[in-house]
C-alpha cells in the first residue's frame, strides 16, 4: 500500500489545487465585499460548460477555448458584481445568501436549457496514454492541469504582493474604510476582485472538465467544497485558501485508500477536527 502513496498523492494534489483555484476567488469576494457568494461554484460549471461548447460544438483548439472561457466568466462576473453584488455590499448577511442561492439557481437552469442535463468531456487533442514519472503514473491532460493550476496560484501570489493593483485590493482587504481614504478606488477594487475570483473558478471548470466531465449541475458541488476549504485555511485568509486546497484534495485521495464511499465525507471531518483546536482555521486573517 505504502507503494501508491506517491500516486494518490499526486491525484489529490491535481483535485486540492483545483479546490484552491476555487476557494482564493471566494475568500477574495468575502474579505473584500463582505459578501458569502453561494453562487462561486456556478463560475466553476460555466468555466468547464464554455470550454466544452468552444472546443466541441465551435470546434475550437483546447488552448483557444481555454482561456477564453476563463476570460468570458471572467466578464460574466464584472457585470454580475455591477447589477447585482454591489447593491448586497453592506446589507445584511441573509440578504447576500438568499440572492446568491437563487442567482445558483437561475446560471445551473439556465445551464440545463443551453447544454442540457448530459455529463460531458472536453476535447483536448492531448493524449490519455499513462506517462511515468518515477512512481507516478499520469496524462497529458492531468499533467497539464496540475501544471497549469499551480503556475495560476503562483500567480494570483506573486499579482497581491508585487503589483500596486494587488497592494490596493489588500489593503481593501484588511480595512476597506481606510483604504477608501487614502485614496484606493474601492468600487474599481470590488470590481476587478470579483472578475478575478470568477476567472480563477472558471479556469479550474475547464481544466478538471478536460479530465472528468462538465454538467450544468456541478456547481453545488464546487460551492460546497470551496466553503469547506475556505473554513478550513481561515475565513478571510488567501494563504489558508491555498493551502487548505491542498490539504483537503491530498486528504480526500488519500482516503480512497481505505474507501471511496467516504470520500466526500472526509472535507466534514477534517473541519470538524480542525475546528476542535483551531476554532479560527489554519490561518487567521490578521
Amino acid at each position: 500500500m505504502l507503494d501508491l502513496l506517491p500516486q494518490f498523492a499526486f491525484n489529490g494534489l491535481l483535485i486540492g489545487a483545483s479546490y484552491a483555484l476555487i476557494a482564493v476567488g471566494l475568500t477574495m469576494i468575502f474579505g473584500i465585499m463582505n459578501i458569502a457568494n453561494f453562487a462561486h461554484g456556478e463560475f466553476y460549471m460555466l468555466g468547464g460548460c464554455i470550454a466544452f461548447f468552444l472546443a466541441s460544438t465551435l470546434g475550437l483548439n483546447y488552448f483557444v477555448a481555454l482561456p477564453l472561457a476563463v476570460i468570458a466568466v471572467a466578464g460574466l462576473g464584472l457585470l454580475l458584481e455591477r447589477g447585482i453584488f454591489r447593491r448586497l455590499r453592506n446589507k445584511p448577511p441573509m440578504s447576500s445568501v438568499l440572492a446568491t442561492i437563487g442567482l445558483a439557481m437561475m446560471i445551473e437552469n439556465g445551464s440545463l436549457a443551453l447544454w442540457g442535463p448530459q455529463p460531458q468531456p472536453i476535447p483536448t487533442g492531448l493524449s490519455q496514454m499513462p506517462l511515468e514519472i518515477g512512481p507516478i503514473f499520469t496524462t497529458e491532460p492531468r499533467l497539464f492541469a496540475v501544471v497549469i493550476t499551480i503556475a495560476a496560484l503562483v500567480t494570483v501570489h506573486l499579482f497581491l504582493n508585487r503589483t500596486v493593483v494587488g497592494t490596493a485590493m489588500r489593503a481593501t482587504f484588511q480595512q476597506a474604510e481606510a483604504a477608501k481614504l487614502v485614496g484606493i478606488p474601492i468600487e474599481q477594487v470590488n470590481a476587478i476582485t470579483f472578475g478575478l475570483g470568477a476567472g480563477l473558478a472558471a479556469l479550474g471548470g475547464a481544466l478538471l472538465g478536460a479530465i472528468f466531465f462538465v454538467h450544468p449541475t456541478m456547481g453545488g458541488t464546487a460551492t460546497l467544497k470551496a466553503f469547506i476549504v475556505v473554513i478550513l485555511g481561515g475565513l478571510g485568509s488567501i494563504t489558508g485558501s491555498m493551502v487548505g486546497g491542498l490539504i483537503l484534495g491530498i486528504a480526500e485521495s488519500l482516503g480512497t485508500l481505505v474507501s471511496s464511499a467516504y470520500k466526500d465525507a472526509i472535507g466534514f471531518v477534517l473541519v470538524i477536527l480542525i475546528l476542535l483546536y483551531r476554532p479560527d482555521g489554519l490561518f487567521k486573517r490578521s
